[in-house]
């Protein structure tokens, strides 16, 4: 590896397929271990509370969708206006995005915490929540709301963490974890017998044990990109370039929060709480092949930011070709394993057969288009890497707002549950064509800039 002045030169002159090989294999660890980390926490609550309890974690997403939506608004907008920062060699600048992260996430995530707390029971109401279902939603969100700021600082810091050259420490962060998680889970949820309470718990200690880790890292003064005196005071050009960059995974989350309100409102009433049960083990199970492309794209956002600094406009071509490639292998496979095999990953969350039957038809239908959503995600990232703002969010909200919702008030007027769920493979088809045409366009104008790529 090529230091110099502590960052990786490398990202500007290192063969492609080698640079994503190593910055995209621990993402994809990351973001898989991720993926298994709320998995656990399903598991845990189908077999050891019930399927009601499911039901009640799913009515959850929304919210964790929402807190999401702000953790990215300030984790991925700093690490993209970092990764841009070190190809221009503006370390300072970057130690003091790093300061305004902190800053960032602990007034948002208290302001989010107290208001979603306050008005928690009519929120999971409206959300679709029953009377049955209501007790076991709220007791999980109350748990992950106190955390609730200590989860913004370790995503933003972990963010961080990859795009100033350590995508290893990052990894190394999340797998910590999801092993804490597993084994913390059982113990609150059988031996102190907390039930779904005692997943949260879980879930919160692994984090705050994380941060602090995390903490440390950043102390270091060694590293270019360290905790300095004077950058936490909040500077309106640094907040502007977060906030901006940040709107589109940002916009994207937001529209997924009031899409699965929407999704499991359909569900309550065409389905009943099973159904929304249902929903819950399908987005599990998508969310594997999901968060592993996100890996993907965590491993390109560097290797494109840094040399779109550079203006090396061929190198963030061949990134972005490379994992458009392998984002659609892996959606190409979520999709045959859950064509082929959907009982098999469905039984590890329940082994209630009315439950499996929903489920089974759900992820059937929903996965039916799947192996293009690889080239989607990739797309819409890519833009988001390059500071392209206004087309990552166009991106992003096409597939949420544009058809995914439409669909979602139509369809099931005339179809029940299916509508509800065709809504999802129909927005995914008609937003990649979207994406293709908006990407077809930027390619033709890299080559122009760099004289042919």
């Amino acid at each position: 590896m090529s230091i110099k002045s502590g960052i990786p030169t490398e990202l500007g002159t290192e063969k492609i397929s080698k640079l994503l090989r190593q910055y995209a294999i621990p993402a994809i660890i990351a973001m898989t271990a991720s993926s298994l980390y709320n998995m656990v926490d399903s598991i845990f609550i189908g077999h050891g509370v019930g399927p009601l309890a499911i039901a009640g974690l799913a009515l959850t997403f929304p919210l964790m969708n929402l807190g999401a939506a702000f953790g990215s608004l300030v984790g991925v907008g700093a690490s993209t206006s970092i990764s841009v920062l070190l190809g221009q060699k503006n370390y300072d600048m970057a130690r003091n995005v790093l300061g305004n992260v902190v800053t960032l996430n602990t007034i948002i995530g208290v302001v989010y915490m107290v208001a979603v707390y306050i008005f928690l029971n009519p929120i999971l109401y409206f959300f679709g929540a029953s009377d049955q279902t209501l007790p076991y939603a709220r007791e999980y969100m109350e748990i992950i709301l106190l955390g609730n700021v200590v989860t913004h600082m370790y995503l933003g810091l972990n963010a961080v963490q990859r795009a100033s050259g350590f995508p290893k420490q990052a990894m190394a962060a999340t797998i910590f974890t999801v092993i804490i998680n597993t084994i913390l889970d059982p113990i609150f949820i059988y031996a102190f017998d907390m039930g779904i309470r005692g997943a949260a718990i879980a879930t919160v200690i692994a984090q705050i044990l994380a941060l602090i880790w995390l903490t440390k890292m950043f102390s270091n003064k060694n590293n270019v990109v360290h905790f300095a005196k004077g950058t936490y005071k909040l500077v309106p050009r640094i907040v502007k370039d977060i906030l901006s960059i940040g709107a589109a995974p940002f916009s994207m989350n937001m529209a997924a929060c009031l899409v699965v309100i929407v999704i499991n409102q359909g569900l309550q009433r065409h389905g009943g709480d099973l159904a929304i049960g249902a929903y819950g083990i399908i987005n599990r199970i998508a969310f594997i092949f999901v968060m592993i492309v996100m890996g993907l794209n965590q491993g390109m956002q560097p290797i494109a930011g840094y040399n779109f600094g550079a203006r090396k406009f061929d190198r963030v071509h061949r990134v972005l070709i490379t994992t458009i490639i392998c984002a659609t292998c892996i959606t190409t496979f979520g999709f045959l394993v859950a064509e082929i095999f959907p009982n098999t990953f469905i039984k590890i969350f329940t082994t209630d057969s009315q439950l499996i039957a929903i489920s089974r038809e759900g992820i059937m239908i929903i996965f039916a288009f799947f192996p293009i959503v690889g080239f989607q995600m990739v797309t819409g990232n890519f833009f988001q890497s390059v500071g392209m703002a206004g087309k990552a969010i166009f991106l992003s909200l096409s597939r949420q707002l544009i058809f995914l919702l439409p669909c979602l008030l139509i369809l099931p007027t005339f179809m029940g549950v299916k509508g509800v769920w065709w809504s999802m493979p129909i927005s995914d088809a008609m937003s990649s064509i979207i994406a293709g045409f908006l990407l077809i366009h930027q390619i033709k104008k890299f080559k122009k800039e760099n004289n042919g790529i």
